[in-house]
């Protein structure tokens, strides 16, 4: 009989004979800086959806003229949303990571983040080279998916999760539902106090 896929992703590894919490420390990194990618996605996607489209004719610098181009939505979508479902994505993935240790997960974790960092890299470039204005808070999305990768092979070459100790979910779970509510929180707030053009 063959396990299927969702019960080796979801049902926790056995742990190694000598365990060592630094993996913890890491997917609780990995979490964090989903957190922070997510935070940066959900304020431009809110920009997105209560500040654009600027009028014709008005100009545009910086972060605005960024998010104006035609690099930033993929269809009608802006990219910034897409971006916010993918950091949902890795949060998800760090708690499942965290709770299960799960080898499958770890293997596909990486080619994720490795693609993220890829996309991430062309936006940067677009930013640089072709639109010739910086926005900050893609700039902070393109780091946190640089730190996903790299935290993914840091804790690939330690040996991976399942060399640290379980970790209880009815402590950690509250803790990493509560932090994002909070972001969101703060995200919205953002918008109250951020330099948006009004119109």
């Amino acid at each position: 009989m063959t396990t299927s896929v969702l019960t080796k992703l979801t049902a926790p590894s056995a742990p190694a004979e000598k365990t060592r919490p630094l993996a913890n420390r890491l997917i609780w990194t990995f979490f964090g800086v989903a957190v922070l990618g997510w935070t940066a996605s959900a304020i431009l996607s809110a920009i997105h959806f209560w500040v654009l489209p600027i009028p014709e004719g008005v100009p545009t610098r910086g972060p605005m003229a960024v998010m104006m181009s035609p690099w930033a939505y993929v269809g009608p979508i802006p990219l910034a949303t897409i971006g916010a479902v993918y950091y949902i994505g890795m949060m998800a993935a760090a708690a499942l990571w965290l709770f299960t240790k799960s080898p499958l997960l770890e293997r596909l974790l990486l080619p994720v983040t490795a693609l993220g960092v890829a996309f991430s890299a062309y936006f940067v470039y677009l930013q640089l080279f072709v639109i010739g204005e910086i926005c900050p808070f893609c700039m902070v999305s393109a780091a946190a998916t640089t730190l996903l990768f790299i935290i993914e092979l840091v804790t690939k070459k330690i040996g991976g999760a399942r060399t640290a100790p379980v970790v209880n979910p009815a402590v950690a779970a509250p803790i990493m539902i509560a932090i994002p509510l909070v972001m969101a929180v703060v995200a919205m707030f953002s918008l109250t106090v951020l330099p948006l053009p009004q119109f």
